[in-house]
């Protein structure tokens, strides 16, 4: 099973992590998520997009357009619903990994 296969289901929560620090365009996202996981995460723009469109409909981001070396990009950013979202999403997955490692981990 590849990495990026173990994301499917928490990109969104990924995504709005990403953007906790600073608003970033596209492939600075892709960059920052492959950084973060040691190269094990790689998001392709088929993937990256439609969620980012999603999450954006669900007024977790919000974009604007901005022109960085002569070259237009989209960026997107966090809105005060994505940082609290980002909140509850990170308790809730902190609370079911402390679980699984529960059940999966090794009796002693």
């Amino acid at each position: 099973m590849k990495r990026t296969d173990l994301l499917r289901g928490n990109l969104d929560l990924a995504l709005l992590a990403s953007l906790r620090d600073r608003p970033l365009h596209g492939y600075a996202i892709v960059q920052e998520l492959k950084e973060r996981s040691d190269g094990e995460f790689d998001v392709l723009e088929g993937t990256l997009y439609p969620a980012l469109h999603r999450i954006e409909g669900g007024g977790l981001v919000k974009s604007r357009w901005s022109t960085e070396g002569g070259r237009r990009r989209r960026e997107y950013e966090l809105t005060r619903r994505g940082r609290a979202s980002l909140r509850k999403r990170t308790q809730e997955w902190e609370t079911f990994a402390r679980n699984l490692n529960l059940v999966i981990g090794e009796r002693r």
